[in-house]
């Protein structure tokens, strides 16, 4: 059993409504994330009937009290004053066996009054890409939301055509957004931002509390976790496709996977995203949207700031400055592990453009040309195979003289950094497996005609992602031309 309790409930009632799931004709499971389950206290596993109509809504857990929670946000930079869940009940918080509180969140689970004309279900693509997806987050040591269930639902959902639906339930650290305080902040009710703010501090900063300006640490503290969360999606080639306020973490998590890729071919332009025909979220601009965002919720923060004095006000705009300077430095530690270097080496940041450029020009693939150096640089180490492991790599570029005069450059600083620790971080710095487009969309095509095994098998891989296993080298291939998927779609 899940122990719950209800925080976020004794906040005022226009941050949440109470609101019941809508039962769904055949819940079967699909996936229950045990490990995860463990980690919340879960310390008897019920049976699949009994998870499916847990995880399903057909039957509450018992304890749950589902909420469904308001929020607005800017879209596209567009701002709507109200969003919120409408296709999502959170079902109480769990307190971990960390002691961290933690959200169990049902998505899918059915039409909520912010459902706005919407149907309230997930297609099943779109649940288990985001189980795939966040799991893989979580393997790779990237601040996530978890998968913690996903249950068919035996009912049809039309999106861009019809296809069946499940429920996922999600785990996170909190479901609070930026949009949330935004959702406070446009009805001009300071009592419910002050509510919210505090209890974001209580539950997230704890340490801002007693700062000496509470509200200006807690913007502080919000910017350095996305400052982070948004370098490490960066070193993975990770695009989030959907970067409105309402899908920036509180808490500084990756949080809905909607249309989001792992970039393949290196592009800094690179959009996978259907509905982003601006490129706004594009792979490199993603730190200054992350920056664009904490300033829309710095402005949430003026009327609590104010009543700290003029002053607290004035240092607002210099915190979000800080945001360069924060990406920068956790950006410059993650190319220094990705490129075998010491985390104080002034090689990383050049060898990492001029790589950048070549990988660009020479149309490689970025995770096939990290995990391709990874062996080149133990194979230097050891002194043994380096001219096969060199040709591998060169193998991946269209322009090998191009790639050759870098290698020897980083050759040069990489002699430097010979430490078995530099390539163990190296290694865990640049995964065998990531979850590929195609590779999703290969898993989806067989659960839509009812076979989940492909799932289970992706699954398995990209949990551990640094096997380097026949069957972990199989699915890591790159997308041939021909399974190339170079769109994904927004479940709503």
């Amino acid at each position: 059993m899940l122990t719950f309790e209800h925080q976020f409930a004794t906040l005022p009632e226009p941050l949440w409504v109470a609101c019941q799931p809508t039962p769904v004709a055949q819940p079967s499971l699909i996936a229950f994330n045990d490990a995860l389950a463990a980690q919340l206290g879960m310390q008897t596993r019920p049976d699949d009937a009994t998870l499916a109509q847990w995880f399903s809504g057909n039957q509450l857990p018992p304890g749950a009290e589902p909420k469904a929670l308001g929020y607005a946000g800017h879209q596209f930079g567009n701002f709507v004053p109200q969003l919120g869940d409408g296709r999502a009940l959170l079902l109480g918080e769990v307190v971990d066996q960390q002691g961290i509180r933690r959200d169990v969140q049902l998505k899918g689970s059915g039409r909520t009054p912010f459902s706005r004309g919407g149907d309230g279900r997930s297609p099943l693509g779109r649940v288990l890409r985001e189980y795939l997806v966040s799991e893989f987050m979580a393997a790779v040591g990237v601040p996530t939301t978890r998968a913690l269930a996903a249950v068919a639902t035996g009912e049809r959902v039309v999106r861009q055509m019809a296809e069946p639906g499940a429920v996922p339930t999600r785990v996170a650290s909190s479901h609070i957004r930026v949009g949330t305080f935004q959702f406070a902040a446009v009805r001009r009710d300071e009592s419910a931002l002050k509510a919210l703010a505090d209890h974001v501090i209580t539950r997230h900063y704890p340490e801002a509390a007693n700062a000496e300006d509470p509200y200006l640490a807690l913007l502080e503290a919000v910017t350095a976790r996305q400052a982070a969360l948004v370098a490490r999606w960066m070193s993975l080639g990770f695009i989030h496709g959907v970067m409105n306020t309402d899908n920036c973490s509180i808490a500084g998590e990756t949080i809905d996977y909607g249309p989001c890729a792992f970039m393949e071919q290196f592009d800094p332009q690179k959009v996978y995203s259907s509905i982003d025909q601006g490129r706004r979220y594009a792979f490199n601009n993603q730190p200054g949207i992350a920056q664009w965002n904490l300033a829309r919720f710095a402005e949430t923060l003026l009327p609590l700031m104010r009543e700290e004095g003029d002053a607290v006000v004035e240092q607002a705009p210099e915190v979000l400055r800080g945001f360069t300077q924060r990406f920068s430095a956790e950006q410059r530690r993650l190319h220094a592990n990705k490129l075998g270097l010491a985390p104080e080496s002034d090689h990383a940041a050049p060898l990492m453009e001029a790589l950048e450029i070549q990988m660009h020009q020479g149309r490689m693939d970025m995770t096939a040309t990290f995990d391709a150096l990874t062996h080149y640089a133990q194979a230097l180490r050891k002194n043994s195979s380096a001219h096969s492991q060199k040709e591998a790599l060169l193998a991946l570029t269209t322009q090998p003289d191009g790639l050759t005069a870098w290698l020897a450059e980083w050759e040069n600083a990489q002699q430097a950094s010979q430490q078995r620790e530099r390539l163990e971080a190296m290694r865990r710095a640049n995964p065998v497996v990531i979850p590929r487009n195609h590779r999703i969309q290969e898993v989806i095509d067989a659960a839509v005609e009812g076979d989940v095994e492909p799932f289970h098998t992706l699954l398995a891989a990209v949990t551990q992602p640094f096997d380097e296993s026949e069957e972990a080298r199989r699915l890591a291939a790159p997308a041939t031309e021909s399974e190339q998927v170079l769109r994904t779609f927004c479940g709503t």
